[in-house]
């Protein structure tokens, strides 16, 4: 979806684990764990973790590849009038994540 690549350095921490790449140079790289006690969060309950919002492009063509993946979306596409488009969504295990579409004329 947004390009990242992975690695499981699960071994090296005797748990779940994985790096991940947003890129080359300045970025936000970083690592996914496991969730404790390995249940999903509800859809509609309590947020289970951060809330990470990627700047994007285009909002409505990786929306699109967002819910083809197993996505669903959390809150619609909404102005942040005179900033950006934003819109959340469920990845397939149900944690919240946004998109930012920084646009001078959303309204």
């Amino acid at each position: 979806m947004f390009g990242w690549t992975s690695e499981d350095w699960s071994e090296y921490a005797g748990a779940p684990y994985f790096g991940l790449t947003t890129g080359t140079g300045s970025g936000i790289d970083g690592a996914v764990l496991g969730r404790p006690g390995g249940a999903n969060p509800e859809v509609g309950g309590p947020v289970a973790g951060g809330v990470l919002t990627m700047g994007v492009a285009d909002h409505d063509e990786i929306a699109a590849k967002i819910l083809a993946a197993g996505g669903t979306e959390a809150l619609p596409k909404h102005a942040l009038p005179g900033m950006a488009w934003q819109g959340y969504f469920h990845d397939t295990e149900n944690n919240v994540f946004g998109l930012h579409q920084p646009d001078p004329e959303a309204a």
